[in-house]
């Protein structure tokens, strides 16, 4: 009976090698689909919000729709929502996609 015990507790040889290679393939979707396509949402927001010019029509995320009026040194910029009223946000707030869809929309009705 001992030497029964003794045969159901061995694992199968070679068993590492195959978790070893299945945790690898786990982590390697998990940086194509995960960890990559945030790395390059980020590149191209900052990329965007460093191309900002005055007189952009931009889109912060909170929905707040403007042209850029001014661009200050302190990462922040003067954004005219009506004419005459101004507010100061950072550059961090602007919506890269909704800016991106409002003026597309608007060359296409042009």
């Amino acid at each position: 009976m001992t030497n029964l015990n003794f045969v159901l507790l061995q694992s199968p040889g070679g068993g590492g090698m195959v978790q070893l290679v299945l945790m690898g393939g786990i982590i390697l979707v998990f940086w194509l689909f995960m960890i990559r396509p945030q790395a390059k949402k980020a590149k191209d927001q900052k990329k965007f919000v460093e191309n900002m010019q005055k007189g952009d029509k931009v889109v912060t995320i909170a929905g707040i729709h403007g042209t850029i009026n001014k661009i200050n040194e302190d990462n922040t910029i003067q954004l005219e929502v009506s004419p005459g009223s101004y507010l100061k946000i950072e550059k961090s707030s602007i919506s890269m996609e909704w800016s991106v869809a409002i003026n597309k929309s608007a060359v296409e009705k042009k």
